[in-house]
């Protein structure tokens, strides 16, 4: 499954990575662990590769988590604290959180690290570290990402609900709110790459398939294709789920090929590809596979890097689930 890619790519991406910090990126660095935690990067491998062999869906499960603990209040694993009565609601009660899956992965990698580096490794930066090897395990890019994020303290499930974008957002919102992230349009269609790995779930997508105004953009065999998989419109029957692109455990360029044809799961997918302002970089994706990696790679340390908490503005949390 791991490809192997120009070395100028990595140069590249290294090269671009002083423009790709978000608001704290400075207070972030690339060798924040080399003497609290040496063996970490090596530790989170280990643990994930054995995941991976046996669970091809797992990687982009790794994807999907940071990418929605990044959206809420910035990198600081607010996704992975359970309710209490205290301070916080655990984001999981959004709906826009249906299918998160592999927080207990990230706990259990806490629990090992807590053995070895005691008090040292934030649960944020396991889930970004996780999300990295799981873009290079599937085939992706090898992205460098700075780390010293702290945990948060609270959590809040209605502001996942206003901040983690819809099925149905506009181009304008999408581009306005990855823009808040610190991001080109380039890099913002780049992020939607994302959706190379994985699946979409019926209940997201029945809208396409069953009214005619949402649907119009949508290839008329996959539809159908679709409306077999996703018989009805009623979302609590509709928790089945169908793969993103023709390619769901390899990330590659194959998301933006689909999109193209007008095979995109989402709205959102149909749209970019005809929208002029998004459109040539969906073309150029689905053209050229390392321009795709690089653009992505930027992204993802600008997502990763934008309001995090550092220094004493957070804590490293002892157990993922919960504050100390």
């Amino acid at each position: 499954m791991e490809k192997s890619f120009p070395w100028i790519l990595l140069i590249t991406v290294i090269m671009a990575m002083p423009l790709s910090f978000g608001i704290k990126a400075n207070q972030l660095s690339y060798n924040y662990y080399r003497f609290s935690c040496p063996n970490l990067e090596s530790v989170i491998k280990s643990e994930l590769l054995s995941l991976f062999l046996t669970d091809a869906t797992a990687p982009a499960a790794f994807l999907r988590l940071m990418f929605h603990d990044c959206q809420v209040q910035g990198c600081d694993a607010s996704i992975l604290l359970d309710s209490n009565n205290l301070n916080h609601s655990s984001e999981m009660i959004s709906s826009r959180n249906f299918g998160i899956r592999k927080r207990e992965t990230i706990g259990r990698i806490k629990s090992i690290l807590e053995e070895e580096c005691p008090g040292q490794v934030s649960c944020a930066d396991i889930i970004v570290l996780a999300a990295k090897e799981s873009v290079l395990f599937s085939g992706g890019p090898h992205i460098q990402i700075p780390l010293g994020r702290k945990d948060s303290r609270t959590s809040s499930f209605k502001e996942a609900d206003t901040k983690l974008p819809s099925p149905t957002i506009t181009v304008d919102e999408f581009i306005s709110n990855f823009m808040s992230k610190g991001m080109n349009i380039e890099e913002s269609v780049s992020i939607l790459g994302a959706h190379t790995l994985g699946v979409g779930h019926c209940i997201n997508i029945v809208g396409r398939l069953y009214d005619p105004l949402l649907g119009d953009k949508i290839d008329f065999g996959f539809k159908i294709s679709l409306r077999v998989v996703c018989p009805t419109k009623i979302p609590l029957t509709n928790l089945t789920f169908v793969p993103n692109d023709m390619s769901p455990v390899t990330f590659d360029n194959q998301y933006y090929r689909d999109i193209i044809m007008g095979r995109g799961l989402f709205g959102i997918d149909s749209n970019i590809s005809r929208d002029p302002r998004t459109a040539p970089f969906v073309f150029r994706f689905a053209m050229d596979q390392n321009y795709f990696f690089r653009a992505f790679s930027s992204a993802f340390v600008k997502l990763s890097s934008t309001n995090v908490l550092t220094g004493v503005q957070g804590d490293v949390r002892r157990q993922c689930n919960n504050i100390n």
